[in-house]
Formats: C-alpha cells, structure tokens, sequence
C-alpha cells in the first residue's frame, strides 16, 4: 500500500530502527525491492533521484512502484529524491510520489527555508511529505565532491529553526557522510547526530549510505537516524549479477533478469536486516 513518508518514518524514529531508502530505475530494481520487502516484511522506501531521470522519468517510475505498491500489504513510501527545482517537484507530485525531497542546501540558509517551506505548504495540501537539509551532502568523486566536508556539517543550533520554519516531515544532514563510493572509510560525527536528533522532533535522514560498515549503521541509527539512503550498493549488485549469469552460460538477456532480481534482492534484505526494520510493516 502506498502511504507518505510519516506512515514509515515516525515509527522508525519511536522505536529506534532504520528503513531504507532504494532507488529504483528499473523493473528489475522495483521487482528485488518489493521482494525484499514483502518476504521481510519490512516498511520501505522507494524511488528516484533528479540525477538518475535519464535511466527512468518520474512517469515511469511512478508506474513500476504503484503496479507493485497498490496490491501489497507493506506500507510502500513513493519518494523523490535531491528534487533540484521546485517544477521537478511539482511534477513529482502530480506523477503520484508520495513523499518529495526539495533539496535548496546549497542555497544560502534564508533562501532555503523560504524555498523548503513554500513546498512544504503545497505538499501538505495535497497529503505529501516533504524532506529537507541542512548543511550540504557532496560527492566522493566529480563535480559534487567537497574539499572541505566538515565546512558544510548541519549546525545542531541551527537545526531547530530550520525545522520550526519551515514544517519538514524529515530532515537530511550532513555528518561525514558523502554520496556514492568512499574512496576512503567515512569517519560519521555521531556526536553531531546525537546533538540535532535531540534539538529537532522530526526523523533524520543519512544519505550516501552505501559503503558505510555495518557498526556505522548502527551507530547512527541509535543516535537518531531513521531514513537511509541505499542505491550504489544494488546499483552494484545488478551488475554483479548480471556478470553471473554470463559466466554460468546465459547468452540473452531475459535469462539475466533472474540473476540481477536475485543479486539486488540479497543486497536489499541484508540492509532491512541490518537497519532492524524487519518485521515492522
């Protein structure tokens, strides 16, 4: 069943547990997803991402997680992710998802509130939850990459104005933690988490979550984190799975689709397992 991203995370932050967060841009993602999630029965998030429209547009996306969502008793949670413009957002809405991410970070902090919040009163009108963030998540590698990441780490005392002002149903911060592989093991300020989860009521979300060890999942979820961003990984594990079926002969590509749904969907409940949202849909 579809529901809004407060359905899942509200519970998440309550009990100390972590869902996830999987993008999917194409059938064979939403297929492993949705596996994992109804054999698990786990609460799940799932989506796309500004960035990744060229693999899947918001149409269709929306299309392959409904067909999937609408007949299952699993609370499914349809989220745009890093919208970079308020029309794409819009879109978004309109197309069905959910659950909407606005992310103005790396606007100056009065323009991103004012933004954020505006979004924020359209989506609520319409029952769609909005995320936000504060401070500014960059890249491991490319354009996006920070060269000095501690620069842009979310300010606990600024944490709960943002919050206050502009109504976000989650907010994503910036805690060390990058998008995509880390080139080097991440060294999380949990300290920092724990300072904001006790300065704001709302979840908090970590994105770049692939390639953290399973202690740091851990960690962050015990002080506060109740949104993970997964998609590297399975992004990965298509890929792997894909070069299996290869080497044990597979010559044509509908025959690969078994191993790719079966590599992702290992990928997939290894993470619900880990972030201890089994059993809680």
């Amino acid at each position: 069943m579809l529901v809004n991203m407060n359905a899942v995370l509200l519970p998440a932050k309550k009990e100390h547990y972590g869902v996830g967060l999987f993008n999917a841009v194409n059938l064979e993602m939403t297929n492993a997803i949705m596996d994992a999630a109804e054999k698990l029965r786990a609460p799940v998030i799932m989506g796309t991402a500004e960035i990744l429209l060229g693999a899947a547009d918001l149409k269709e996306v929306a299309a392959m997680v409904k067909a999937r969502a609408e007949s299952c008793p699993i609370p499914v949670v349809l989220h745009y992710d890093h919208g970079l413009t308020f029309e794409k957002c819009l879109e978004a809405i309109h197309a069905g998802f959910t659950s909407v991410m606005y992310d103005c970070s790396t606007e100056p902090y009065e323009e991103n509130v004012r933004r954020v919040a505006q979004m924020v009163e359209i989506a609520h009108a319409l029952g769609v939850t909005v995320e936000g963030e504060l401070g500014h998540v960059g890249d491991n590698e490319g354009e996006g990459r920070l060269k000095n990441p501690s620069d842009y780490y979310t300010d606990p005392s600024v944490a709960a104005d943002f919050v206050k002002r502009t109504h976000v149903d989650a907010l994503a911060i910036a805690v060390g933690n990058a998008h995509g592989d880390y080139r080097f093991p991440p060294k999380l300020d949990f300290e920092r988490i724990t300072e904001i989860a006790e300065s704001v009521d709302v979840p908090l979300v970590l994105h770049g979550g692939s390639g953290l060890s399973d202690a740091d999942f851990k960690e962050a979820i015990k002080r506060g984190i109740a949104k993970i961003n997964i998609f590297t990984d399975i992004s990965k594990a298509q890929v792997k799975g894909m070069q299996e079926g290869i080497a044990a002969g597979v010559n044509n590509a509908f025959d690969l689709t078994e191993y790719e749904v079966r590599a992702i969907r290992e990928v997939v409940e290894e993470k619900m397992t880990l972030f201890s949202s089994v059993g809680k849909a």
